[in-house]
């Protein structure tokens, strides 16, 4: 598993550099001491005292060397030029028809919370600020926000157009991710074949849960049985977790990364993975705790009905995709990267549940991060995103 890994690595053309650096963190995970190792996982844990944040040209390079051109951490022009035209694989927006609709039927918070304010003019100044070539939008809905025949048929279909004609109006800045109801699965089918048909979706937004059915609740499988038939790439996202919420403590910081292990583990226990091989399934978040907790899963298996073997358990590893918006850099990357190749990370911002600022100074931490070299960033940046959603990739290629 771990030569494929390192192949997968090459596929993106990560150096060979990528690949010892990543066989060093391996072994020092693995409890092997060696000096080289401890060099490695220093080396990584360095950037946790970086204390400045360099500013973001319109170039997108937020390395402090936007003026030059140079990238701190070696590369080619080729390698610069793709993270200076990265793709936002989380991407938030709001359509005006969107929310009209929700103030219509008094689903807007009072006072407005960030993700209610979002606009095109400041949505394209951010992305041309910070250098993201394309977004690829989707509206992360509360699950209960849809339950009711009226209100999922509707309210879906108004979002997933809005999306729709965002893209047709500007083919080169975005894509979209159409938004499916688990509150009414019936309806989630009709809308899965609606955008894909008729709208060109680049893919599907699930929440991790209804009430407290997860991903990979026996409710959701005839979902899953057409999204494995279309081949389709899967977003999920978090919310809060059912039932009471911890006090003193924003849901965002731990619940909803709580959220995305759960929807994952559910799926990876349930078995919906194995019947569902051609369902790409991305994880926000970096995945939330999932690939922290690997082992954990692994010896779990020593107590008879628990736990999964090591080998499938780090072939689900490997199998979903990451997004780099919790952020992923500087604290989580050696976990991230040992749990999948870099040919699995994807570039995300959060925008706009996080300001400008956020999205400067995570990009400005993944530019400086010791554990990735420019090849790796270059594919989370740009490539990984070109290879999955070949829709945007082509309007992209287009002069």
């Amino acid at each position: 598993m771990d030569r494929d890994r390192d192949e997968d690595d090459r596929k993106v053309g990560a150096s060979d550099d990528t690949v010892g650096r990543r066989t060093l963190l391996r072994a020092a995970m693995a409890g092997i001491t060696t000096s080289a190792a401890g060099s490695a996982l220093a080396s990584v844990a360095s950037v946790a005292s970086v204390a400045s944040v360099a500013s973001v040209a319109s170039t997108g390079c937020s390395d402090g060397n936007a003026d030059t051109g140079e990238n701190p951490n070696g590369g080619t022009a080729e390698e610069l030029g793709a993270w200076r035209r990265r793709i936002d694989t989380h991407h938030h927006v709001l359509p005006d028809a969107m929310r009209d609709w929700l103030a219509k039927e008094k689903l807007l918070p009072s006072p407005l919370p960030p993700w209610a304010t979002w606009s095109l003019d400041e949505t394209v100044t951010m992305m041309d600020t910070h250098g993201i070539q394309a977004g690829v939008m989707s509206q992360p809905a509360p699950s209960a926000m849809f339950d009711h025949d009226r209100r999922a048929k509707e309210g879906v279909r108004i979002l997933n157009e809005s999306l729709a004609e965002l893209t047709r109006t500007y083919p080169k800045r975005f894509g979209f991710f159409a938004y499916l109801p688990l509150a009414r699965v019936s309806t989630a089918l009709e809308e899965l074949a609606y955008a894909a048909d008729s709208l060109d979706a680049d893919g599907f937004l699930l929440m991790n849960h209804f009430g407290h059915a997860y991903l990979g609740d026996p409710m959701f499988d005839p979902l899953f049985e057409e999204l494995d038939r279309r081949r389709a790439v899967v977003m999920t996202h978090p919310d809060f977790l059912p039932g009471p919420q911890m006090e003193g403590v924003p849901g965002h910081i731990a619940d909803f990364m709580l959220d995305t292990s759960r929807a994952a583990l559910r799926m990876m226990f349930a078995g919906t993975l194995d019947r569902y091989p051609n369902v790409t399934i991305i994880l926000p978040h970096g995945g939330g705790f999932l690939p922290y907790i690997g082992s954990r899963i692994s010896s779990a298996r020593r107590r008879p009905g628990q736990g999964l073997d090591p080998e499938k358990v780090r072939g689900y590893l490997r199998r979903f995709y990451y997004d780099t918006a919790a952020p992923m850099s500087p604290y989580a990357t050696p976990t991230q990267l040992a749990a999948a190749s870099a040919s699995h990370i994807l570039y995300g911002t959060d925008w706009h549940q996080v300001p400008a600022e956020v999205v400067e100074e995570n990009a400005a931490a993944l530019m400086s991060d010791p554990a990735l070299d420019a090849t790796a960033r270059a594919a989370i940046g740009r490539g990984n995103a070109l290879r999955l959603f070949p829709k945007l990739a082509k309007r992209l290629a287009r002069t």
